[in-house]
């Protein structure tokens, strides 16, 4: 075992990201950003590591067909002790969120259970695992919101439900890249059950939703904030067609429509931030 692996298997990028998007959407939500603000990224950054490390110590039957060259199947860190790190991980989030409110601590335990499901038997059902993982990514923003109580957490269901959308997206066409590990691991997922060519069209309809729900806000931020999301939707939308032609798992991934998808969501979040800091109008 080596301190890199463990670093590596909590996915820092995506995990630090995720504690920013909990500001953000605390900043959306008041217009502005307290000190208390920073539990949000603590707690979010924890409980996403968490859920990380248990995906992977679930998942390593697919990973030594997929992705070899991650901690576990690679041997930089041993299953018995990524899952003990895990769960160090999540009650130390959980542990850090009794500082913030009722509203908070409940998504927090709730999500940690969920994510938990999820790596130990949701992930393997189809269109369910792909919708799971959707509602914990948009639920970033729920919890940004629930810092400022239920108020700010109502405030935040916009955005939440075009995260949701574009979420299930970009699962769907992970899935279809993953199909042959997928399989020799005994997963069930959507593709390996209607094929990699309807899987990425269905993609592409809840894409187009995503691109739907993202003009709402144009209604309190106006014709600024419009013309930015504009340019994220061009983004998602081009991102998910990209596969809309593929019928096997390599050419899925040759298209890098998942990877342009993450990158159009990261960009989404610039946009909000952008609109909440210097826009008029509020949730």
């Amino acid at each position: 075992m080596s301190p890199s692996g463990f670093f590596r298997i909590c996915r820092p990028a995506n995990s630090l990201v995720a504690g920013l998007a909990a500001i953000v959407a605390y900043l959306i939500a008041t217009g502005t950003v307290v000190p208390a603000a920073l539990l949000l990224f603590v707690i979010v950054a924890l409980i996403t590591a968490a859920g990380n490390v248990i995906n992977d110590y679930y998942d390593v039957d697919i990973d030594m067909v997929n992705r070899q060259d991650r901690p576990i199947p690679s041997g930089t860190v041993t299953r018995g002790a990524a899952l003990r790190f895990a769960v160090l991980l999540f009650l130390a989030g959980i542990a850090v969120s009794l500082f913030t409110t009722p509203l908070c601590i409940g998504i927090a335990v709730f999500n940690s259970l969920l994510l938990a499901g999820y790596a130990a038997r949701l992930k393997s059902t189809p269109l369910a695992g792909n919708l799971t993982v959707a509602y914990l990514a948009a639920s970033m923003f729920l919890f940004g919101g629930a810092l400022a109580g239920l108020p700010g957490l109502v405030r935040m269901i916009p955005i939440a439900i075009m995260t949701f959308l574009a979420m299930t997206s970009r699962e769907l066409l992970k899935d279809a890249e993953d199909v042959e590990g997928d399989a020799a691991g005994g997963a069930s997922t959507l593709p390996i059950r209607i094929g990699v060519r309807k899987t990425a069209r269905i993609a592409l309809v809840f894409a187009l939703l995503a691109v739907a729900a993202s003009v709402v806000p144009s209604f309190w931020w106006g014709v600024w904030y419009l013309a930015g999301i504009l340019v994220v939707d061009i983004i998602v939308i081009g991102s998910v067609y990209l596969s809309f032609n593929c019928d096997t798992p390599a050419c899925v991934k040759a298209s890098g429509a998942s990877a342009f998808l993450k990158a159009g969501m990261f960009a989404s979040l610039i946009v909000f931030t952008l609109s909440a800091v210097f826009l008029q109008g509020t949730l």
